[in-house]
């Protein structure tokens, strides 16, 4: 069987999931793509992945995804990694840089500002990841990944995008799945994801050593993060969470459909 071309996005919230074939027995399981998550989606829209670990707002975008059952990246309540971060009180932000690698966390953003908190005149510019850089020209800013760790919350007013969603639907939020396209064929491979998941959470320190080194951040606060704040599943909770966001961004015209989930058919 040749290799599955695999789109992977290599935030700290998503390294878990491809600890093991990242660094573990299945390093030579899969071709790799190192994407951003807008990069994921296309290269699955376009065919030059199989599988990717895609925003879950373009499995309503890309038709005749399915998704690995049980797996997820998800926050029940605060995520930490993806924040809206602004110099103003939010009833006067009209200018919102948005990170342009981003997809779902944009939509959400979308959500939380223009239906729960009523301002739908802010206007959003897409921009490169520089959070200085983005407040420097808008009232305020949307930081994921890797980034928003780093964010320095004095003098700024900062919301956790995953607390402000859990804070209006009492909902976990889910932010990414595995998709497989309708061409592809896992067969046994299917098992390689999941058993790369539980390597990963069964290796949180090494994780942790490892990625302090390369951000720039503290292990301990690391391994809180991972273990904390993210959840890796797709419980009922979480389904029931992405769902009521899908259904949301199709009533908000963000999306054109709120397709359910279709799950991969895993041995």
């Amino acid at each position: 069987m040749s290799k599955l071309r695999v789109s992977f996005i290599e935030y700290l919230n998503s390294v878990p999931l491809g600890w093991g074939f990242l660094n573990g027995p299945y390093q030579d399981a899969f071709d790799i793509l190192f994407d951003v998550p807008s990069q994921c989606a296309r290269h699955l829209s376009t065919g030059e992945a199989d599988v990717g670990l895609i925003p879950v707002i373009e499995y309503q975008r890309i038709p005749g995804l399915t998704v690995l059952p049980d797996i997820a990246i998800a926050s029940k309540r605060e995520a930490k990694s993806v924040l809206f971060v602004s110099k103003k009180p939010l009833t006067e932000v009209s200018s919102v840089a948005v990170d342009s690698s981003s997809r779902t966390s944009v939509a959400l953003l979308k959500i939380l500002l223009g239906k729960f908190h009523g301002r739908e005149s802010v206007t959003y510019h897409e921009t490169s990841p520089d959070p200085e850089r983005m407040l420097e020209f808008h009232d305020a800013a949307l930081i994921i990944g890797n980034p928003a760790l780093k964010v320095r919350r004095d003098s700024l007013n900062v919301y956790d995008l995953a607390a402000e969603w859990n804070r209006f639907t009492g909902l976990p939020f889910v932010f990414a799945v595995w998709a497989v396209r309708s061409a592809a064929d896992l067969g046994e491979q299917a098992q390689i994801f999941y058993q790369s998941r539980k390597q990963g959470l069964q290796e949180i320190d090494l994780i942790a050593s490892v990625y302090s080194k390369k951000l720039g951040v503290a292990a301990e606060e690391i391994r809180e993060y991972i273990l904390e704040n993210l959840n890796y599943s797709l419980d009922q909770d979480n389904l029931r969470g992405l769902q009521t966001f899908f259904d949301t961004a199709a009533e908000m015209g963000l999306t054109d459909s709120s397709r359910s989930l279709q799950f991969y058919p895993v041995g």
